[in-house]
């Protein structure tokens, strides 16, 4: 039967997505925030509808706690930190905002926030942003993961962790989250067509870590039944020699950094799509069609017809 037989039918898009897959600006808020700002611009000039960034991408995500862990240098970091984190509102997310806009591409950009006119209190954010320009909110990364305890709080922007855009809902979850049962379930009932992960370059080496960003988009999308946008940072320049105190150490960053480890985009039913490992490309720009999105959600709907919330109401209680 033809489609034009279902003149009134809903109709879901084919949008194409890129992921952010470039190394910021270490420890600089002006000069990532400039940065963020050419690569969303790249990204509407190649048609994008969405961009996603890595985790805390500006400034730079605390990584160093994975490899020298707390004491004098590290805190040294930390105040830097501090002090190019992103407030939001502010100066250098209504810029990224309005870049947003004159691109006409909606984001889900991971920051380093801080509490605004404050001098302590950070978390680990993504702010969401709507093609006509607009904050549409934030998720705040629920629970920090080892060393990022020593820098952030939990989040206090509730579960909600998507927004509305033109063509349907998009939610997001930082790193380990991407994990959390309930985090998924949280973005679940949102009913999202595109989910953005966002992930740091690297981790300690007993963690395989894109073995985790792979197994983690994967697990969202089959769960979801949505597609999945795994933005992944790359160690920036100066990085390592700022940061490594042994040999090994340095050998280990050097190692990660040669690999070049890139963004990935997974479909709804769990498939990897798309891989910008061994890229130079700043951006894995992608086409994916949403109606794709329609069979698996109707044979797996966790937020509807394929859940029990009644009878696994009692583990919530006392």
């Amino acid at each position: 039967m033809s489609a034009d037989a279902f003149p009134e039918r809903q109709t879901f898009r084919k949008i194409r997505v890129a992921g952010v897959q470039a190394a910021p600006v270490f420890l600089d808020l002006d000069a990532t925030t400039k940065k963020s700002i050419e690569l969303i611009e790249q990204a509407g000039a190649q048609g994008a509808d969405l961009i996603g960034f890595p985790e805390a991408f500006i400034p730079t995500f605390p990584n160093w706690y994975e490899t020298i862990g707390e004491g004098p240098k590290a805190r040294e970091f930390d105040k830097e930190l501090f002090k190019h984190s992103v407030e939001v509102p502010g100066e250098h997310i209504q810029a990224i905002a309005e870049a947003c806009g004159r691109a006409n591409v909606n984001a889900v950009v991971g920051i380093n926030e801080r509490y605004n006119g404050t001098t302590g209190t950070m978390w680990n954010t993504q702010v969401h942003i709507t093609r006509d320009g607009k904050i549409a909110g934030k998720h705040q990364k629920y629970v920090p993961t080892t060393g990022e305890r020593l820098v952030h709080r939990p989040g206090t922007t509730g579960h909600v962790n998507s927004f509305k855009t033109d063509f349907g809902a998009v939610s997001g979850l930082i790193c380990g989250e991407n994990s959390n049962p309930l985090g998924q379930f949280a973005a679940s009932l949102a009913y999202p067509v595109v989910h953005v992960a966002s992930w740091p370059y690297y981790f300690h080496p007993y963690f395989p870590m894109h073995h985790a960003i792979a197994t983690a988009g994967a697990g969202c999308a089959y769960t979801l039944k949505s597609f999945v946008v795994a933005a992944v940072s790359r160690i920036p320049e100066g990085y390592i020699e700022a940061v490594a105190e042994t040999d090994e150490q340095r050998q280990f960053l050097t190692e990660q950094k040669a690999l070049k480890k890139g963004a990935l985009v997974f479909g709804p039913s769990g498939h990897l799509i798309a891989d910008g490992s061994g890229s130079d490309d700043d951006l894995l720009i992608t086409d994916i069609d949403l109606e794709d999105v329609i069979v698996p959600k109707l044979v797996l709907d966790f937020a509807g017809h394929y859940n029990r919330p009644e009878i696994f109401a009692p583990l919530f209680e006392g």
